[in-house]
């Protein structure tokens, strides 16, 4: 059994538990966002814009963040983190007591950019760990998330109407907490300064974005991310016009967040096992299992299995394709690749943020599920024509 050193070990958790609080905001916000865009925005079919405005700050963040661990290292970077999700509480607030749309979208901004930061504690995790401890602990700090997925909307159904009439004030405000825990425990941490690659040469772009590989693991993240994040976001709405109260919303979107994070204890063995293109493309059938049975009924029940299957369904393709991508790039080429990808993935996930409202809007929840469909498709596709790639042993372009 292997045993990490003690101090590591020790940042490891604390690693874990800043992410258990990331998540618990991030899940919290999944639960309010499209109920306060609704109330608050003129046109309803922008129910979801906080969410895509949240989501492009996200993808917006990626390269600043590199450029602030790079420079400053990862505590300045965490803190800075912190500080933006701090100062989106008390935008959110002012928003809600004021009525105001714009400025509630103003605190997506500092709320995505904080969750784009907090995105990089698994990478610190991995920085921290020995190599043979390093899978268990980027394990170990991404399933905070099964945490965060209780607490969140947890703390949404207790602190709602905490500050009424303004519905979700309360809340916002007990949110206040986690960044100023979040810091503590950023402070604790014993973090080592990024690597870097000594001596290497500038490597382009295009050819790493050219290959089979990546490319694969690039499509596969884009369409689970998408898939989920399109039925994710109006599950609440389409809930509210089902007859349901916010805490029953709440509760779909708290089992939904603990199915995304709570395989991430054995998605490294199974793709270990049978191989990363099959775990993927398992992914990308159950998440077209949860439209299936979203389209088969409107009872609680139903949306809780969908939710549910959705939320594995992104786990499987999620940890897959990074997986995939990781194995499809060299050291040299690890920053460039993966900072493409997070920029594809994040404003992809962006338009579809804005996209679900809309289409919810003026189509329907059943047009919404049946558009996942040809996405999923072409992801399955993807996966067979790399598979016959590798079965042929043709190799990845240089």
């Amino acid at each position: 059994m292997i045993r990490p050193p003690r101090e590591p070990k020790r940042t490891v958790w604390l690693l874990f538990l800043a992410q258990a609080l990331n998540q618990s905001a991030m899940t919290g916000q999944v639960a309010m966002a499209a109920l306060i865009g609704h109330s608050l925005a003129a046109d309803k079919s922008f129910a979801t814009l906080p969410m895509a405005v949240q989501m492009l700050a996200t993808m917006s963040v990626s390269i600043p963040g590199a450029v602030i661990f790079g420079r400053l290292g990862r505590h300045a970077g965490f803190l800075a983190g912190a500080a933006a999700f701090l100062l989106a509480t008390g935008v959110f607030l002012a928003a809600l007591w004021l009525g105001s749309f714009p400025l509630y979208l103003l605190g997506c901004v500092f709320s995505g950019a904080a969750f784009g930061i907090a995105m990089y504690y698994r990478f610190a995790a991995a920085e921290v760990a020995q190599a043979e401890y390093r899978p268990k602990a980027i394990s170990l700090v991404m399933a905070g998330g099964v945490i965060g997925a209780v607490l969140g909307p947890a703390v949404v159904k207790l602190t709602k109407d905490a500050l009424a009439p303004v519905l979700f004030a309360g809340t916002y405000l007990a949110f206040a907490a986690i960044p100023i825990l979040i810091a503590l425990l950023v402070s604790a941490m014993r973090l080592p300064p990024a690597p870097h690659v000594a001596g290497a040469a500038p490597v382009p772009l295009g050819p790493i974005l050219r290959r089979p590989g990546v490319i694969v693991a690039i499509l596969c993240a884009v369409v689970g991310w998408d898939s989920m994040n399109l039925l994710m976001a109006v599950t609440p709405l389409e809930m509210m016009l089902c007859g349901f109260t916010v805490g029953d919303s709440a509760t779909i979107i708290q089992w939904h967040a603990a199915a995304m994070f709570a395989p991430s204890f054995v998605t490294g063995h199974l793709i270990a096992r049978f191989g990363v293109l099959r775990v993927i493309g398992a992914g990308a059938l159950l998440t077209g299992l949860c439209a299936g049975v979203a389209l088969s009924g409107s009872s609680f029940a139903h949306f809780w299995v969908a939710l549910v299957l959705l939320g594995i369904g992104w786990n499987f393709m999620f940890v897959g394709a990074t997986a995939l991508l990781t194995a499809s790039h060299t050291p040299a080429e690890r920053t460039k690749a993966q900072a493409a990808n997070d920029v594809i993935v994040f404003g992809s996930v962006a338009v579809t943020s804005l996209a679900s409202g809309a289409i919810h809007h003026l189509f329907g929840w059943a047009v919404l599920n049946y558009a996942v469909l040809p996405a999923l498709a072409l992801a399955l596709a993807a996966l067979a024509w790399l598979a016959r790639r590798r079965a042929a042993g043709l190799p990845q372009p240089a």
